[in-house]
């Protein structure tokens, strides 16, 4: 079995699994905009960390910092900071991503760096 690269990509695949199902457990499913935005920030980002974990790059962790940090300026972008569920579920979820992503990214040996994950 192949060894894993970053503890942080299956953190942050069951983040996008959460992702996918918080407007129906924490009860906003009937906002559309904020329930469309946590479903596909939620398929993206589970696609992007199974992708890291399958078959580790550099841009994976890139896309995970993205996502991360659209999740925490969109209520206000997308006009649904008024729930404050969804809000907050934004924010906490999109903090805990960037952090990771950038986490994973550091342990490449630094953020600014060229691809080292790729196979040589």
């Amino acid at each position: 079995m192949k060894q894993l690269k970053h503890w942080q990509d299956p953190v942050n695949a069951v983040l996008g699994a959460w992702l996918i199902l918080s407007p129906w457990a924490l009860g906003f499913s009937g906002e559309m905009m904020a329930m469309w935005n946590f479903v596909a920030v939620g398929v993206l980002l589970l696609a992007t960390a199974l992708g890291a974990i399958f078959l580790p790059r550099a841009w994976e962790e890139w896309t995970e910092s993205a996502l991360g940090l659209w999740l925490v300026v969109s209520p206000w972008i997308l006009g649904f900071a008024a729930i404050e569920m969804a809000k907050v579920d934004a924010v906490l979820s999109g903090l805990v991503v960037l952090t990771l992503s950038l986490w994973a990214l550091q342990d490449e040996g630094g953020w600014l760096t060229s691809d080292k994950t790729a196979p040589r």
